[in-house]
């Protein structure tokens, strides 16, 4: 994922949690604020400590940045977006997650058509 992508400040992360709008699957939660001067979308990734400890949180962390990395066409610019793993998220394979990330972004609307 390139760094413009990234969503990286505690003030950004606030600014999405309360002016934003969310849609939500079995295993993701996603946040969405819209900002319309950027064309670019940046995301941010939140994974609870519930869900396990470092290597487990880093690795759906690194799941969902290679998926939106390979599927950086298809998400909406002028939008900051937080994903939030749930607890299925910990036993899923790279197939389910990229499936599943594009559900929630196909429910709330954020997916660009062709």
């Amino acid at each position: 994922m390139e760094k413009k992508n990234r969503l990286t400040k505690r003030e950004y992360f606030d600014k999405v949690y309360r002016g934003g709008k969310s849609s939500a699957n079995h295993q993701f939660v996603l946040y969405y604020y819209m900002r319309p001067q950027q064309e670019s979308f940046r995301l941010g990734i939140s994974v609870s400590k519930k869900l396990g400890n470092a290597v487990v949180r880093n690795r759906i962390r690194r799941l969902v940045k290679e998926v939106v990395r390979l599927n950086v066409h298809r998400f909406s610019g002028g939008y900051d977006y937080i994903l939030i793993a749930r607890k299925p998220v910990v036993g899923m394979s790279y197939q389910e997650v990229e499936k599943s990330i594009l559900h929630v972004f196909k429910r709330a609307s954020m997916t660009v058509r062709k």
